[in-house]
Order: structure tokens, then sequence, then C-alpha cells
């Protein structure tokens, strides 16, 4: 006879109704191992047989299955999860697990495959990096060179002196544009050394506010006069911030300001540059960081993958948020002091 449990009663045995409803529940879904159905009085009833033994096939499936997990094998499925009782829960639980765990397989392998076609590409850059410091700056020194001496020896009411201005700016924006590739190709470790923050950020603001005299652009800065010493490289988060501005400048079309400003967190100083620029639109702000990907015509992908590394080399982050048409804020986070970090000197 047929057992049945209930909240209420234990041990009932099916009438012959019931055992033929059982049996052809049981033929129409084609379910061998034991089945436990709801009675519609509230009764669950199973089939006959030898608990322990079913048990046993039941475990010695999941072992066997998990061994097959175990040595990579993520295309297994236990069987017993089309039980419609707590056995089949946990065989439903256990096939959902691994199908989860393949998907999650398959997006780590694509993650490498990204990080594999990035090391590629900073390896060529890396090449390409030692000659053209050779083949391009020394020229560039000398057309440098040759324009200070025209711009100085011209009058002061010369039209000129506009064009000679201009010719400057692309220059400073070409070294700009091969220090960030040689940094990003041969990268070395940040010189910590306890300094004001202030000052790394404002020189990098008054040469930001000197590279866009044309344009109706506003440049606000709030230093904070209480911020203790950071220990940080100079040169590296200058350039950093430079970077930021410049991409700011850039990002606005017409008039527009841009905000920077240092503030005070626990244990931590943030960085923020806010302007009112274009913005970035979604599908682009996960890649913005990386090597080479850019949106801009004019752009080397270079400047904002190497602020992370740097941030990164500092034990900060470079955090990031943007909204098309009203603008972009980031923000450079780096802690008052650096524990353990590497190739730091004070």
């Amino acid at each position: 006879m047929l057992s049945c449990r209930g909240s209420r009663q234990t041990g009932r045995s099916l009438g012959p109704l019931e055992v033929s409803t059982y049996l052809s529940i049981g033929r129409r879904l084609d379910i061998s191992s034991p089945l436990i159905l709801l009675h519609e009085n509230g009764y669950k009833f199973i089939a006959p047989t030898n608990d322990s033994a079913d048990l046993r096939l039941i475990l010695a499936e999941l072992r066997g299955k998990i061994e097959s997990v175990g040595k990579g094998d993520l295309n297994v499925s236990v069987g017993f999860g089309n039980r419609i009782d707590e056995i089949g829960d946990l065989g439903r639980s256990f096939n959902q697990m691994v199908k989860e765990l393949g998907a999650n397989r398959e997006e780590v392998a694509r993650i490498h495959r990204v990080q594999m076609s990035s090391a590629e590409c900073l390896a060529t850059i890396g090449e390409l990096a030692a000659g053209l410091a050779h083949e391009i700056r020394n020229p560039l020194a000398g057309v440098a060179g040759v324009i200070e001496i025209v711009g100085r020896d011209l009058p002061v009411t010369s039209p000129t002196r506009t064009a000679i201005q201009h010719a400057r700016l692309s220059i400073v924006q070409i070294s700009r544009i091969l220090t960030d590739l040689l940094q990003t190709a041969r990268p070395h470790l940040p010189e910590i050394r306890p300094m004001d923050l202030n000052i790394a950020v404002e020189c990098a603001v008054e040469l930001a506010r000197q590279q866009s005299l044309s344009l109706p652009i506003w440049i606000d800065f709030h230093k904070d006069p209480n911020l203790p010493n950071v220990e940080h490289d100079s040169g590296q988060i200058h350039q950093v911030v430079l970077n930021l501005l410049l991409n700011a400048v850039q990002s606005i079309e017409g008039a527009g300001a841009i905000r920077v400003e240092l503030s005070l967190r626990k244990g931590e100083v943030a960085i923020t540059i806010v302007d009112t620029g274009r913005g970035i639109a979604p599908e682009h702000l996960p890649n913005i960081f990386r090597p080479l990907y850019t949106t801009k015509v004019t752009g080397t992908g270079l400047g904002l993958p190497l602020a992370r590394r740097i941030a990164d080399e500092h034990h900060g982050r470079l955090e990031v948020t943007s909204e098309v048409g009203k603008g972009s804020t980031f923000s450079l986070v780096l802690p008052l002091k650096q524990a353990n970090a590497k190739g730091a000197s004070v």
C-alpha cells in the first residue's frame, strides 16, 4: 500500500481511487524515481520503494557529477532534478549552479582574451615608442626653439603673434601626446613623498587655463587650505589632473565651465573635476579606460588608461559618472598615506 504523509495525519493508506490516480499521474510524467505530490486533501503520497536504496543511487549520481565538475566538465546535470519533491529541488539547484558556473567560466575567458589583446597592444606601443621618441622629440625641440625666437623678434602689435601662440600650443599638445605614449609603454613606479597636493593640482589648473585662453571656458579651482600633506608623486598626479582637465575642455562645445575641487574624506582625499561638456554615452563609458579606445577624432586613447594606472599605483582609484548633454565628473581618490607602496621613497 502507498503511505501518506501530511501535516495532521501520517501513516494513512491510500484508497483504490487514490492509488489509481497516482499510477495514472506517474505514467503520464514518465517518472521512475519516487514521486511526491500534494493530494487534494493536503496529504502527500509517494511511490512504494526502498527509500535507503533510492537515496544511495541519488548520492552516487550526485557524487559522480561533482567529480566531473571538479575535472572541469560543466555540461553535466543530475537526472533526479525531474522529481517533484525536496530531492528534486536539490537536483534542480545543482543543475542551475553548474549552468551558472559554465556561464561564469565563459565570461572569465572573455575577459582574459580582452586583457591579452590589451597586453599585445601595449607591447606594440612599446616598440613604436622608442622610435617615436628619437624621430619626433628632437626635431620638435628644434621647431619650438625657432618659434620662440621668431615670436620674440615680432613687434608687439603684429597679428602674427596670434599664429605663433597657436603654434606653441600645438607643440605643447604634441609633446603631451608623446609623453603619454612613452609613459604607457615604459611605466615607472611613482616616487612617493609627503607633499601639499594643492600645489600639484593648482599647477595643472594654471597650465590648462593657459591652453584654453582663446576659449569661452572658465576653470574654477577650490583648494583645501586645511589639507594635510598627502603621500604622492607630484609629477604623476599633475599629469593625471592635466589630462582630465584637457579632456574636459575638449568636451565643451562653446561656452562652459569646469570646477576643480579638493575634499578630504576619511583617510583619503578626492580631486574632483566637474565639466559642463557633452558627456559620455552609456555604451562608451565601460571602455574609456581601455588603451587606444577613443571616440575623439584627434584622440589617442592613452590619457585615461594612463591616468587610471597612475591612480592604481598610488593605491587610489579613478571614478567617473557622466550624463549625455549635461557633462561628466571625474574623481581621483588617493589615500593620505601610502601603505607599503612599492618603490616609495620618503
